[in-house]
């Protein structure tokens, strides 16, 4: 199908501009809004299944390439694609549009033409930036996916939106304005914002050591505030608190990829030799997240903001498998990132749902849950073991693959110390989510207010089960996934790994895999 990407690109943007003709069309109803980004998100949903026929696991070759001049005097070009790399997180992305939208169907009552302009933009430039192959292009849209959000969170958000909002701006500003230092740096060199010429051109002509650590530090430090990294962190459990569930879903299940996306495809492939260098303290700080986190969630008394320091803790797991620099372990992190967007905007779907019926979120006003909602409490405990790496669930494959690459990666010293002090990280999951589901779903019914609390309902139902369905499917089948991701993530890790059993990587070597 010609220019696929263009179109899942613009399609949602497309949709903002129907909600806007709309508002000009009299008699025109409030609830008409949710309509047409729930038909357009859907829409995008099915197209992007499309991608599915043309990413096989047979390659790394970039597919549906789109390369056209944009702004010629300085060589910019309207250039994107997808990979096995890329692939999967566009169709997250447009999986969990939708269920961001029917999450916001009754919750969402001001300006509601603002806030589904707001997600339908949001959308298309999270899309662009995991097709884009012009660095500059790749800039644009990695900004744009900030401007929605700071709103949805300072608009529609909770009694401290207006703080949490700019944090997070703030936060992330000021690393993609070092980003940006960095891709014109990359200009000014090689003349040239294009993906692949600047493999090519960095392979034949390499930057000096210390040109290309400052380079690596500046696109790292924008993509591990996107994360977030430790100790980069501290904007997200403000900003997942106080955002709207859409926000919570989206921002967890494909904002904090964009990072992680970013340090796979530019980090680790521009500047193979800083991330040799650099990998030691990167592994360690992502250790650190992974235990600090987890510890951190242990004592909160907010159920989301438990869910969202979580996110720092399975974050980190991501980090660590993408600088093992082994097979297994950044297939695992790739797999991780899919993962923690299922479960975890499955748990801020939980979140909202008790949320929307009590209007709380401490722990401590629950408990019995199970006896009025047996349907919520079901699922709730089967989204929170997938969080946790139950085998047979999806949470569990990622993880597992994660710490094995790591217990035989190079790339830090007494790899099996780091990898027990990560796999900790597993049992306290254990800890802080099976204390937090005792506290809110077993038990008697202490609070009266919890008594007649309503079951799931018909709509909530359809937001959760297809992610249930996922966890499963991919905690039994994953090679679905594995398999055409494969030979993308072995062509970037060539790059980054100067070993491999038996001697070093040769010419052969590197263009079998990039084949």
């Amino acid at each position: 199908m010609p220019h696929l990407l263009t179109i899942l690109v613009l399609l949602p943007f497309a949709g903002t501009l129907a909600l806007v003709l709309y508002s000009f069309a009299p008699p025109r109803r409030d609830e008409h809004y949710r309509w047409i980004a729930l038909v357009v998100t859907i829409a995008t949903f099915v197209v992007s299944l499309l991608l599915l026929r043309g990413v096989g696991d047979n390659g790394a070759d970039f597919r549906f390439e789109e390369s056209v001049n944009w702004i010629g005097a300085i060589g910019a070009r309207y250039h994107v694609a997808v990979d096995g790399v890329s692939l999967w997180l566009v169709l997250l992305t447009t999986l969990l549009m939708p269920i961001a939208i029917l999450s916001s169907w009754t919750a969402i009552t001001k300006r509601p033409l603002a806030y589904y302009a707001f997600l339908l933009v949001l959308e298309s430039a999270m899309i662009g930036v995991f097709v884009s192959l012009d660095l500059l292009l790749f800039y644009l849209f990695f900004e744009a996916s900030l401007v929605p959000m700071f709103f949805l969170i300072g608009i529609w958000g909770g009694e401290r939106r207006v703080y949490a909002a700019i944090k997070f701006f703030i936060y992330t500003a000021v690393g993609s304005l070092l980003m940006l230092a960095a891709i014109l740096s990359l200009y000014f060199i090689y003349h040239t914002f294009d993906y692949p010429t600047l493999l090519r051109a960095l392979t034949a002509s390499p930057l000096t050591p210390r040109a290309a650590t400052l380079l690596f530090l500046a696109f790292g430090i924008a993509f591990c505030i996107k994360v977030p990294l430790f100790p980069f962190h501290t904007w997200l459990p403000d900003a997942h608190t106080e955002a709207p569930t859409a926000g919570s879903v989206i921002l967890a299940g494909v904002l904090l990829k964009l990072g992680t996306y970013g340090l796979l495809r530019f980090n680790l492939a521009l500047f193979p030799e800083a991330a040799r260098a650099w990998a030691p303290l990167i592994i360690i700080l992502a250790v650190i997240g992974i235990i600090y986190g987890a510890l951190v969630a242990m004592v909160q008394p907010d159920v989301k903001r438990l869910v969202a320091y979580s996110s720092v803790s399975h974050m980190g797991f991501v980090v660590l498998g993408l600088f093992s620099f082994t097979e297994l372990g950044m297939q695992g992190a790739l797999y991780q990132m899919l993962n923690h967007g299922v479960s975890t905007g499955a748990l801020f779907l939980f979140v909202g749902f008790i949320y929307e019926r009590r209007h709380t979120r401490m722990i401590s006003e629950f408990g019995g849950l199970a006896t009025p909602m047996p349907w919520f409490s079901t699922l709730f405990v089967i989204a929170s073991l997938s969080s946790i790496g139950l085998p047979f669930l999806n949470g569990f494959v990622g993880e597992f693959l994660i710490l094995i690459g790591t217990w035989t990666s190079h790339a830090v010293g007494h790899a099996w110390i780091v990898t027990m002090f990560a796999a900790t990280g597993v049992i306290w999951a254990a800890v802080y989510m099976l204390w937090m589901l005792q506290r809110v779903v077993f038990g008697e019914v202490t609070n009266p207010a919890n008594a007649r609390l309503e079951d799931l309902n018909s709509r909530e139902l359809a937001l959760i089960v297809p992610l249930m369905i996922l966890m499963f499917f991919m905690g039994v089948y994953p090679r679905v996934f594995l398999d055409r991701s494969q030979p993308s993530v072995d062509a970037i890790r060539a790059r980054v790994n100067t070993t491999k059993a038996g001697g070093t990587y040769t010419a052969t070597d590197l263009e079998r895999i990039d084949r």
